[in-house]
């Protein structure tokens, strides 16, 4: 034995609790908790801690005990052996999820689930003989193992003549208010099911000195009842190492059929006890039985019971009892409805959302011209399939907008939409963005993070700006598209994910890949499908509308009353060729908002020359020196018109621009744009 002791010294509390069920005959009789750290030890002997009464069973059987993350059974060379699941052992043999250890007549099951009717599981057969013998205490279905020494059907103390005279009740009575009122206040205060029963419990065993107590509910608030094997232990509390034993099932089942709590007391016939060391050779336990009384339908059963015949349980206990299961009852049909409203009220606010956000985007993308048309068919025939898609447009058309409609319209609607900008971030800190990273992998890492990868589990990942992806990441990048596996920063372990890719771009991703700054195969295996959103000079028919959408969202915004373009404003808008599409839309009637006073928009022309290009000449004038402008030389204009209406205010600038703040530094570095020199 003392060989096994270093087997479990230095171990922790596991994260789910485990058992052994002593089951002896046809039936189940005692539960055994199994703590890490601490050696059980079985055998005939009553200095074992589990002692099995049976002559085929040695003195020093078997020991169980938790080395290398698991639980172990070693037999101790016993002179019948160690049967586990029908084999016996010659060695240490590690115990899985209902495993089954033959002991001469016995069998225990190794389980960490007591909520499953434990009646139901099969016995083993191989391996193990089986002898029916009557045990005491637990009673079967023989009436004769218990003595009913009271039952009632309400607690007296709490009638309405006691509580009239409360004032002149005995101590014994104000003392059991006195406990009912402290179990209601922590009682209420329970936020889930266990943690109300273990509540109970802890108030009540204390309170009426029973030894060892346990709540039995149904798997649910609708099941039936009437037979006690089907109730499940939702708790149960006794003192170190001691076992709990099921109620005899007769108890159970008279409670459960009459509505009544009952005291009983058991006798045995069984020999005087050899020893401390088995629940089996204890002469007399009092027990109560009490039924959780709901509106009109049983919950379980409340169980507690003495081991000494010097603390019985009596009829003032048994009142106690039943007064809180008829409280039990009360806060769990309590909480039933209000975990079931908090669960409506989510479920509403996930469809409110989800709403809102398809109507906005829905609402966004106006317009009843020919482009918008394609737009929107385009995302109905995407949106469904699986598929990766690249949506092309140039900056400010609204890409992240049909992104968001492609995925509020697919299946994977109730998932998560997560955005990245590759732009914004530098190289190291994009890849930690995307992959994650564990605790030390760099300075400042203290704890791991996950990526927007992991995030947009079962959902979609929306990389805008996917052309400004780093060469180095864009080699993980791809794997990630192809396996939906990878390993964070700094780790070895591999996440697998279900993601799906929508990425979008104003760069020509073809050009970049001549110019070494993009991979053919990763711009092949994002472009399964093209889905390009129009420049809004291509429908400025639609300008009107959307002109009078965004103004409306601007004065609820900023706290406006209700303002309207004038139709020659309108029209000054229309002839505006805007190079920054709706995103300099919405500016220019944000700053309308803001700068004028009358409810009334007439003039716009201020507020479009600063972000204009430079007039063409007249047709019929010779156009000397015009040379076509490519999308880099607009958006440098436009980059550098900005700045000057801002007097080179950054923040203002990107935040007109609708870019971060970090993504105009770098594109200031690639148009080599500086601010001018203050005159000296």
């Amino acid at each position: 034995m003392e060989g096994l002791d270093h087997h479990s010294q230095g171990q922790s509390a596991q994260e789910s609790e485990v058992y052994l069920v002593l089951r002896e005959g046809a039936a189940w009789r005692e539960i055994y908790r199994l703590v890490p750290g601490s050696l059980m030890t079985i055998g005939r002997e009553p200095t074992n801690r589990l002692v099995v009464a049976d002559e085929r069973c040695s003195r020093h059987h078997c020991a169980v005990f938790y080395e290398h993350s698991a639980w172990q059974i070693r037999d101790m060379d016993s002179r019948n052996g160690t049967i586990v699941n029908g084999i016996r052992i010659d060695r240490d043999v590690e115990l899985t999820e209902g495993a089954t250890i033959g002991i001469g007549a016995s069998e225990l099951l190794f389980t960490s689930d007591l909520s499953r009717p434990l009646d139901s599981i099969a016995p083993a057969t191989a391996g193990v003989t089986r002898e029916t013998r009557r045990v005491e205490l637990t009673g079967d279905s023989d009436q004769s193992d218990s003595v009913i020494l009271d039952r009632i059907s309400e607690p007296g103390f709490v009638t309405e003549s006691s509580l009239a005279s409360q004032r002149r009740a005995s101590p014994g009575v104000r003392e059991a208010f006195a406990t009912l009122y402290r179990l209601i206040v922590g009682m209420l205060s329970s936020v889930s099911t266990k943690q109300l029963c273990e509540t109970v419990l802890e108030g009540l065993l204390p309170a009426v000195g029973a030894d060892i107590g346990a709540v039995l509910l149904a798997h649910d608030r609708t099941a039936d009842c009437s037979d006690p094997a089907s109730l499940r232990v939702v708790a149960y509390r006794a003192p170190e190492q001691s076992p709990y034993r099921r109620v005899s099932t007769w108890l159970s089942t008279t409670a459960l059929k009459e509505g009544e709590a009952i005291l009983a007391r058991g006798l045995s016939s069984a020999s005087p006890p050899s020893g401390s060391g088995s629940l089996h050779e204890i002469e007399a336990t009092s027990v109560i039985c009490a039924p959780i009384r709901g509106r009109g339908a049983m919950h379980g059963l409340l169980h507690i019971y003495s081991r000494s015949s010097d603390r019985q349980l009596g009829a003032d206990a048994l009142e106690l009892v039943l007064a809180v299961a008829d409280q039990l009852a009360t806060i769990l049909e309590s909480l039933d409805q209000k975990e079931s409203l908090v669960a409506k009220l989510r479920q509403a606010q996930d469809q409110n959302r989800s709403l809102r956000q398809l109507l906005e985007i829905e609402s966004d993308l106006v317009g009843d011209s020919l482009p918008m048309r394609e737009l929107r068919d385009a995302i109905a025939r995407v949106a469904p399939s699986l598929a990766t898609i690249l949506i092309r447009g140039e900056s400010g058309v609204g890409k992240e907008l049909v992104a968001r409609a492609i995925h509020f319209n697919s299946p994977r609607q109730k998932g998560p939409f997560v955005c990245v900008n590759c732009a914004a971030l530098t190289e190291t800190l994009l890849e930690s963005e995307l992959f994650g990273h564990e605790k030390g992998a760099f300075t400042g890492a203290t704890d791991r993070k996950a990526g927007k990868f992991e995030q947009a589990d079962r959902g979609t990942l929306f990389l805008d700006e996917v052309g400004e992806m780093p060469m180095s990441i864009q080699a993980k990048f791809l794997r990630v598209l192809e396996e939906q596996r990878f390993e964070r920063v700094g780790g070895t372990a591999s996440v697998a994910v279900d993601v799906r890719i929508v990425a979008a771009t104003n760069r020509n991703l073809e050009t970049a890949i001549e110019e070494g700054q993009f991979r053919p195969d990763l711009l092949y295996r994002l472009q399964v499908i093209d889905v390009v959103v129009p420049p809004l000079r291509d429908h400025l028919d639609d300008l009107p509308a959307l002109a009078e959408l965004l103004l409306d969202r601007s004065c609820r915004r900023l706290g406006r009353p209700p303002m309207w373009f004038t139709p020659r404003a309108l029209q000054a808008l229309a002839a505006h060729d805007w190079p920054g599409n709706v995103r300099e839309l919405r500016n220019v009637v944000e700053r309308a908002v803001v700068l004028n006073q009358d409810p009334e928009i007439g003039e716009v022309d201020s507020l479009l020359r600063p972000l204009a290009r430079p007039e063409a000449p007249p047709a019929e004038t010779p156009q000397k020196g015009l040379r076509p402008a490519s999308l880099e030389d607009v958006e440098k204009l436009h980059i550098l018109q900005t700045l000057e209406l801002t007097r080179w205010k950054k923040r203002e600038a990107a935040r007109i621009l609708g870019i971060d703040r970090s993504t105009l530094d770098r594109k200031l570095q690639k148009y080599e744009l500086a601010a001018p020199k203050e005159p000296v």
